[in-house]
């Protein structure tokens, strides 16, 4: 059963005018009609649990808050042993806020191939999406998630996992997240679990002024599309200096939760620089933990996801678990 946050559907016909005017145009990922319909250009396919055939890795789908439709795919690996607890990794998917699904082909992929070579249980929350639910619904998504964990409504966890070894992770948006559920770890120090690392892949934070390259003319485009998502996925935002984009403005950054951090940037990517500037900040903010950053040369945005039979997704795979089991 797959629990996919579906798009609102105008009631109007498709045929009226008002059906193909475009309000909001992200193409090639989103389109927002005047009427309200919301069409996502990529992103909807859905693939069922499965016992994975080339990893041995076996996953299920699980309601956690059924009221707002919150769900997750779990995952186990291969030889899982009640007598031997493993970290727990809790992953957040990419997607600009606004597409993708933990149900998604290409994360069913990436999380088979990581709870295999990491040897972790993994949850994969499948938050709601922007624009039906604007921030800060993902945000507060992911929260709940987390904190379901502690619980102990879920087989798998409490027979598997060891909440002393917890790890969050994600791409794009979903790296923003991960850093902001850390953050609020930091804040509140919830009971249940110990936060002992994140890892952001390609991490999609903003900010006012542009940085490093992001200035650039070849980027103008890029630089406008970013700007204007921002506002589109949260309305009431003052501006993207806001903490929760831009982390170099958080000046509570040291009170991060978690004691080490894993970021991965491409080369190509034009939010390359925001992970570089997350990792200066961050290490100059007072929190002195450990702190690595990795840029892949000749790759593109969230490369491990979009193709993670490659060559260098598996080196970035390799990396992760071993920087989850040191």
């Amino acid at each position: 059963m797959s629990y996919r946050n579906k798009p609102i559907v105008s009631l109007l016909p498709h045929h009226s005018s008002m059906a193909d005017e475009i309000l909001h145009d992200f193409f090639p990922v989103l389109r927002v009609y005047k009427n309200g319909r919301i069409e996502r250009l990529i992103g909807e396919d859905d693939v069922p649990p499965s016992l994975d055939p080339a990893t041995g890795v076996q996953s299920k789908d699980v309601q956690i808050a059924p009221e707002i439709n919150l769900s997750a795919r779990i995952y186990l690996p291969p030889n899982a042993d009640p007598s031997k607890k493993l970290p727990l990794l809790v992953y957040y998917h990419g997607g600009g806020f606004v597409i993708g699904s933990t149900f998604s082909p290409l994360y069913h992929k990436h999380l088979n191939h990581l709870v295999a070579q990491a040897n972790v249980v993994a949850v994969s929350v499948n938050y709601r999406l922007a624009p039906e639910f604007p921030l800060p619904t993902a945000f507060e998504d992911s929260w709940c998630a987390l904190k379901w964990n502690a619980e102990g409504k879920e087989e798998w966890i409490n027979d598997f996992a060891d909440l002393n070894r917890v790890y969050l992770g994600g791409d794009s948006a979903g790296a923003n997240i991960a850093h902001n559920m850390a953050m609020q770890v930091g804040l509140e120090n919830p009971e249940g679990f110990n936060l002992q690392g994140i890892f952001l892949n390609c991490p999609f934070f903003g900010g006012v002024d542009p940085i490093g390259s992001e200035g650039a003319e070849e980027f103008k485009s890029w630089r406008e599309s970013f700007e204007k998502l921002w506002g589109f996925v949260c309305p009431g935002m003052r501006d993207r200096d806001e903490r929760w984009v831009n982390p170099g403005n958080d000046p509570k950054l040291s009170g991060l939760g978690c004691r080490k951090v894993i970021v991965y940037v491409a080369e190509k990517d034009f939010l390359k620089d925001r992970g570089w500037y997350y990792t200066e900040v961050l290490s100059n903010c007072g929190w002195k933990r450990e702190i690595e950053c990795i840029e892949v040369a000749g790759e593109d945005h969230c490369f491990s996801v979009i193709n993670s039979d490659s060559e260098v997704a598996i080196d970035m795979i390799k990396k992760v678990a071993s920087f989850i089991n040191q």
